[in-house]
């Protein structure tokens, strides 16, 4: 019951883990989209806002031309935490503008997260866009990118649900199948604290992305 309580009183602090969508991650994109499969492997460091610690993630995701659909799952320690949490979740991903002969790239994001501690569920849900343009350079992949989205967090046993616009300015670099990604991520929570998360990770391409 004291760890219940406990839990409840992180989600109504600066520190709570409903943030993003993998907890202790920012929200990963890449608006130029590409086919067959990607297998990403992420690390991210959260701001004392949102708990601080460490964040590990894998992602697979399956490219269908304009359509991206990913799954993936995140294990969250936050600062002075005795345990870690995991969240699992998916995104669906619609590249609406561009492909191999349009250097900018739009796409509509919507994905979802969930993680249980003590029994309480918590659930983040996203819909948003993203903005890329992909920098024309032999031999390598250069997509800096732009996301905005409105991201809803649900605890369960608690009336109500926490919404939020957040923002990630990222990058995406590819050097053949191999390739690196980061990403910078901010949400204005309700209780006037920044949570902001900042992500690295490396990935491999079974089928060079389109556009490359």
């Amino acid at each position: 019951m004291k760890r219940v309580v406990m839990v409840l009183a992180l989600a109504a602090s600066a520190a709570s883990p409903a943030a993003a969508q993998w907890f202790g991650m920012p929200v990963w994109n890449s608006p130029k989209g590409g086919t067959g499969i990607t297998i990403s492997g992420d690390y991210a460091k959260p701001n004392a806002d949102y708990g601080k610690g460490n964040a590990f993630g894998a992602r697979g995701s399956i490219g269908l031309g304009n359509l991206t659909a990913t799954v993936g799952l995140a294990n969250w320690k936050p600062s002075g935490a005795t345990s870690s949490t995991t969240s699992y979740g998916a995104q669906a991903a619609f590249r609406a503008i561009g492909g191999s002969l349009i250097p900018v790239s739009l796409n509509l994001q919507l994905g979802a997260a969930r993680a249980k501690i003590s029994g309480i569920n918590f659930t983040n849900v996203l819909a948003g866009a993203g903005i890329a343009a992909s920098v024309p350079t032999p031999g390598l992949s250069i997509e800096p990118y732009l996301s905005v989205s409105n991201r809803w967090h649900k605890i369960s046993g608690i009336s109500g649900t926490e919404s939020n616009i957040g923002w990630v300015i990222g990058a995406n670099l590819g050097f053949g199948m191999f390739g690196v990604h980061l990403a910078y991520d901010s949400e204005k929570r309700d209780n006037g604290t920044t949570t902001s998360v900042i992500g690295i990770g490396a990935h491999v391409a079974l089928k060079a992305p389109i556009g490359m």
